[in-house]
């Protein structure tokens, strides 16, 4: 496979200058995406191939995966008619076996990434569970949202397209680039950094 699912990427270095003129470098570690559907065999594991492709050499961006809130299709690959829309699409080297998101996904990965509202909501509450079960919360993690939020027309969702015809498969896989082109103009391309002694600070 020529995406791994666990990237080992370079840092990001920030170059700057602190009052007294001298160089100075932060060192920003790249964040983890994690997208998230009902079975993780049709729409989460294209929103991954998707989003990997549209990154692959980019350093802000270290791991990708995909999973489900339940467990329904675990092991299996996903829906042949996803394999086929990103094989269509380019995207021939994509390989993935579903699987239930853990409360460890809450730690491990930046952001977390909903196709609807329903599973954002099971999300949230899973990650309200988590934090009262531990007591502790990471703000810089586990930051969960709805992925249509980034293709431009705010709470729109992706449909499950399971049950429909082929054309639904399209459908998905156009959000999924709009959406991915979004998070990385929204979230990658636009952070915001302090001028701060003795470098930068991420806002």
């Amino acid at each position: 496979m020529a995406n791994s699912k666990h990237m080992e990427k370079l840092p990001l270095q920030l170059g700057g200058e602190a009052s007294n003129g001298t160089a100075t470098t932060t060192t920003i570690p790249p964040i983890s995406v994690l997208f998230v559907c009902l079975g993780n065999i049709c729409r989460s594991p294209m929103a991954e191939a998707v989003f990997r492709s549209l990154t692959s050499s980019d350093s802000r961006v270290a791991n990708i995966d995909s999973a489900g809130t339940g467990a329904y299709h675990e092991g299996d690959p996903p829906d042949p008619r996803t394999m086929s829309t990103l094989e269509d699409n380019g995207i021939t080297d994509f390989d993935h076996a579903a699987r239930k998101i853990q409360a460890s996904d809450f730690s491990a990965f930046h952001y977390i990434l909903a196709m609807d509202k329903d599973n954002l909501y099971d999300l949230q509450g899973l990650k309200s569970r988590i934090a009262k079960s531990t007591g502790t919360t990471d703000p810089e993690t586990g930051k969960v949202m709805l992925f249509g939020d980034f293709g431009g027309k705010k709470g729109e969702q992706v449909g499950d397209p399971y049950y429909g015809a082929r054309n639904g498969f399209a459908i998905a896989y156009e959000q999924m680039v709009r959406f991915s082109k979004g998070f990385i103009a929204q979230v990658l391309d636009k952070v915001e950094y302090v001028h701060n002694e003795p470098g930068y600070t991420l806002r």
